[in-house]
């Protein structure tokens, strides 16, 4: 499932490369490939031999060549090419969102599985990934409660979080054209206007706009152990400082317009302006993070 879930996310970022190609033009090397689509070789030569059934590419070996435009082939729809583990991630985080869960919910693995339409495994292990940062306890009798974090524990998390987020800001900024990650933020900024101009109806929906924005950042410079802490970061940064319902429609928006300034800052490719758009968003997020602590004595 792991495999299959990879191999449809790479073949769709090798549709967006090759349609940046014109017909006859040389395709990259597996080698370049591999590196561009963050995939190994074994994958490349899959996606390269998928491709060539569907007409877009021609030749073998070193000698591929663009048969015809990429448009030609249809991309895997969007929810096959997210991991089951990412899918879950985000359902468990819209039931607390759309629950309004705080400190104290009891959590029942088979109700979520039900609800998700995964198997309870699947639930267990992602309840036991935050287990060991004490967000959620296992009942003795059974069943997991939700429960609150520190102020100290939220602090550490900001600047581990600005301090990598700066750190990939500046990679994305360096990042080739030919790299899909650009056509993905122009996506997610098409994705932000819309949600804009809607802002009144569909402001929660920024939850997710938010996690899939900052993600895509932080792509830019993987990090096997950062990638691993991200689903702690998305909990609470994404996610817990909304719990606080207050001035929830405004503060989305104002996240939105910073979120815009952030993806134009990316697009123009000014290290200056990047920098200074990343550290004004992340400033606001821990201003958030901090009134809701700071008005939630159990923080949760």
């Amino acid at each position: 499932m792991k495999t299959d879930t990879l191999f449809k996310r790479a073949y769709n970022d090798a549709l967006l490369l090759t349609a940046q190609l014109r017909e006859g033009e040389a395709m990259p090397s597996e080698t370049v490939l591999a590196a561009r689509l963050a995939v190994s070789r074994t994958t490349v030569r899959k996606i390269l031999s998928t491709l060539a059934e569907q007409g877009v590419v021609g030749g073998a070996g070193r000698q591929r060549f663009i048969r015809v435009s990429a448009g030609h082939a249809a991309p895997f729809p969007e929810a096959e090419t997210v991991p089951t583990s990412v899918q879950v991630e985000k359902q468990f985080m819209e039931w607390m969102l759309r629950g309004d869960a705080k400190a104290g919910s009891l959590i029942n693995e088979l109700d979520l599985a039900r609800q998700f339409g995964v198997a309870t495994t699947v639930i267990r292990e992602f309840l036991n990934s935050f287990q060991r940062f004490g967000l959620i306890e296992r009942r003795p009798s059974g069943g997991w409660v939700l429960q609150g974090f520190t102020g100290s524990f939220a602090f550490e998390l900001i600047e581990i979080r600005e301090m990598f987020e700066l750190r990939s800001a500046k990679a994305f900024a360096g990042l080739p054209e030919t790299s899909p990650l650009w056509q993905e933020l122009r996506q997610l900024r098409t994705a932000h206007v819309e949600l804009l101009g809607e802002i009144d109806a569909r402001f929660q929906d920024f939850s997710d706009l938010d996690s899939r924005f900052h993600r895509l950042v932080n792509a830019a410079a993987p990090n096997r152990f950062i990638d691993g802490f991200y689903d702690i970061i998305t909990l609470i940064f994404h996610y817990h400082y909304q719990w606080n319902k207050k001035d929830e429609r405004e503060r989305n928006e104002v996240a939105i317009e910073e979120h815009l300034a952030y993806i134009d800052a990316l697009l123009s490719r000014s290290r200056t302006s990047v920098v200074t758009a990343c550290r004004k968003h992340l400033a606001s997020a821990r201003q958030t993070l901090v009134r809701s602590t700071t008005n939630d004595a159990a923080v949760g």
